[in-house]
């Protein structure tokens, strides 16, 4: 009898858990708000930053970023774009600044490795809590540049022809804002909608 009460007990526990994972599988799961078609996050996109750590951008989601694209070894429109993020920066207040990431991603990742990318960082003096440069894989650089409306072209000594945008992504990844005024003059009617954008 003793064993029967124990068996009984045994099912009655196990058709409770089974009435729980069916009641849990029914349960609508939390959803993740749907991109919006105009989110230049509808691309996957793998990067590997300066400290050599991997994400997918989507990651950045939920924050509005700054992006341009770049390459660590060019000597001329590249230090500009990076003057150009640091400009934008310098024009918010502290709490503006927390609130908006930078991102420059590179053309040329065979060259930029993760220690490349840190050489720069570290000489244009970039907060790595705010300012992330990061290499995409080869295959993806070209879709990258296409979403973005970056044009570049490489050049037969490795260098690159390339424009010079600095675009403004809201929270969603949607391109609000395009500047090719680069360098430590802001562009005024881009930080208007920097500061709109955080608001």
């Amino acid at each position: 009898m003793k064993q029967f009460h124990i068996l009984s007990k045994a099912i009655a526990i196990g058709a409770a858990v089974t009435l729980v994972s069916i009641a849990a599988l029914a349960a609508p799961a939390a959803k993740t708000p749907l991109l919006p078609q105009d989110s230049v996050y509808q691309l996957p996109l793998q990067l590997t930053d300066q400290q050599a750590r991997k994400s997918d951008w989507r990651a950045r989601r939920g924050k509005p970023q700054l992006v341009s694209m770049f390459y660590t070894s060019c000597q001329y429109i590249c230090p500009l774009i990076v003057d150009s993020g640091k400009a934008v920066q310098h024009a918010l207040t502290p709490a503006e600044q927390a609130k908006l990431g930078i991102l420059l991603i590179s053309m040329d990742p065979k060259r930029d490795t993760p220690a490349a990318l840190m050489t720069v960082a570290k000489k244009r003096d970039l907060d790595a809590s705010r300012w992330s440069l990061a290499s995409p894989r080869a295959d993806d650089v070209r879709s990258a540049a296409g979403v973005l409306g970056v044009r570049y072209r490489q050049l037969a000594d490795g260098e690159f022809n390339h424009t010079s945008a600095l675009l403004l992504l809201d929270r969603d990844g949607r391109i609000v804002a395009r500047t090719e005024k680069i360098g430590s003059v802001v562009d005024p009617e881009f930080i208007a909608a920097v500061h709109r954008v955080l608001k």
